[in-house]
């Protein structure tokens, strides 16, 4: 090895989550390298949020229109599919990482392009793709951002199928004639939105007994529902025991238990995510490698107080806003103690404290209708021990829901701690529910108590009346 370069912090992993802690180091003053192995943006921006959002924006418009008098007859036919991968293509940067690094430099980064691992206390060893060899010493902190990738079950066959994982099924130009697709997540939904919309024939094949089993049950029934009414097929329960392909570009015939065989032209395995944490080093500190990284709420490594880990790595919360939000807080907690301050504010909702992980996490569903969630599910509530009342109603009912689009289906929840009399969670299904979202959050997040909501007072006619309906049922 070379002698070692020195910074203040290393960030292994250039992903959102990476690139946050950057940003926030940065602005302290801190000198900071990042080390990346593959396209500096990380799986959010090539072949996860980014991508799919732009491949599900089109198809959730048109939905909209559709339901609009006056629009729907001009939107009837189907969609101009290489312009939405077109459209698709450019939010990647063509898998193209320029701009990111361009901004990396431009806040006085040090990018390091290969594989980083740990290399014993506060080092990390690199290896470009040239062969070259370097080693980066970190003054204070070394940051672990590596993330997650698609898990492929051990299923015979399967590999050699060559199945779509989230990056084929998001990089895709052109959509496959007969599309099954393994999972009931969110990747699973909203990529059987995506596909069936852009001419796919898909078939969701679900181990249990729903859609989307982190949120409310009524929000994967509701999505289910229309993938339904939009030509999909969605099947519960069902178990998949094998795979083969008909040579190298051949059909996929899908074996369940059972017996029973389904053929596509192409697999989508959507079944969970698994660390990128194998080949980093984390046994030179005493730590698993293969495994998820266990931090405090400060996303520091017990018992090694130079390391922590944020974004998908840490096993938290697995979303790009949560990792962003976890690389904010340790990025503070980091320039803190660079500063020698030693009093940091790690109670919960601290300046300190990634507390959002656990108390109020927000997600959005891009399907059609969209489902949106912060907090905790009522079953979650109850078995925290919470006493707890979940307050329901139609989102159709509201009008401006009605105005939105002729027929909105939907339905909200929130779920009210009786003691405190505060929100520990809100769910939404509708056409353009996501954008409820953030006042959820902020309600939760802030503990909001029932009696001042009342005085937020909602603007009509928007959709956003459906908290008025909210505290009206609760009230009585």
């Amino acid at each position: 090895m070379t002698e070692a370069v020195e910074y203040d912090v290393v960030v292994l992993g250039g992903g959102p989550a990476g690139e946050n802690i950057v940003d926030r180091t940065r602005a302290a003053g801190l000198s900071t390298a990042l080390v990346e192995s593959e396209l500096v943006g990380g799986e959010c921006s090539y072949w996860a949020c980014v991508p799919s959002k732009a491949l599900l924006r089109p198809v959730l418009a048109r939905a909209d229109a559709r339901r609009v008098p006056g629009l729907a007859g001009a939107v009837a036919g189907p969609l101009d599919a290489q312009a939405v991968f077109a459209h698709r293509d450019y939010w990647t940067g063509n898998w193209k990482d320029d701009g990111q690094i361009d901004w990396l430099e431009s806040v006085g980064a040090h990018v390091y392009r290969g594989h980083g691992r740990l290399y014993g206390v506060r080092k990390v060893a690199v290896t470009s793709p040239e062969g070259e060899h370097h080693v980066l010493a970190a003054r204070h902190a070394v940051v672990i951002a590596t993330g997650t990738r698609a898990v492929i079950p051990d299923l015979p066959g399967l590999v050699d199928a060559r199945p779509w994982t989230s990056r084929e099924a998001t990089s895709a130009q052109a959509a496959p004639g007969r599309l099954l697709i393994v999972g009931g997540s969110v990747v699973a939904s909203e990529m059987a939105t995506a596909w069936q919309a852009l001419g796919s024939e898909v078939t969701l094949l679900v181990r249990g007994s729903g859609l989307l089993p982190r949120m409310e049950p009524f929000a994967g029934e509701l999505v289910a529902e229309a993938l339904r009414e939009a030509g999909a097929k969605v099947r519960t329960g069902v178990a998949v025991e094998s795979v083969v392909r008909d040579g190298s570009t051949g059909p996929v015939t899908v074996v369940l238990e059972g017996g029973e065989t389904l053929e596509g032209d192409e697999l989508l395995m959507a079944t969970g995510r698994s660390p990128r944490t194998e080949d980093i080093g984390l046994d030179t500190v005493g730590l698993t490698p293969g495994g998820w990284i266990a931090v405090d709420d400060s996303c520091r490594v017990p018992g090694i107080d130079w390391l922590y880990a944020v974004g998908d790595v840490n096993h938290r919360a697995l979303l790009t806003h949560q990792g962003k939000y976890q690389a904010r807080i340790a990025g503070a907690v980091i320039a803190a103690r660079a500063a020698g301050d030693a009093q940091l504010d790690t109670g919960p909702w601290g300046a300190h404290a990634a507390t959002a992980d656990t108390e109020a996490l927000p997600q959005a569903v891009f399907t059609d209708p969209e489902a949106a969630s912060v907090g905790l599910t009522f079953a979650e509530a109850e078995r925290a021990g919470h006493r707890v009342r979940a307050v329901d109603y139609d989102l159709g009912k509201v009008s401006g829901a009605g105005l939105y689009a002729d027929g909105y289906h939907g339905r909200a929840r929130m779920v009210v701690d009786l003691d405190r009399e505060i929100l520990l969670g809100v769910t939404f299904v509708g056409p353009g529910a996501a954008e409820l979202l953030h006042a959820a959050t902020i309600a939760v997040a802030a503990q909001v108590p029932i009696d001042r909501l009342w005085h937020a007072v909602p603007a009509f006619p928007t959709i956003s009346e459906i908290w008025l309906r909210l505290l009206e049922a609760y009230r009585g």
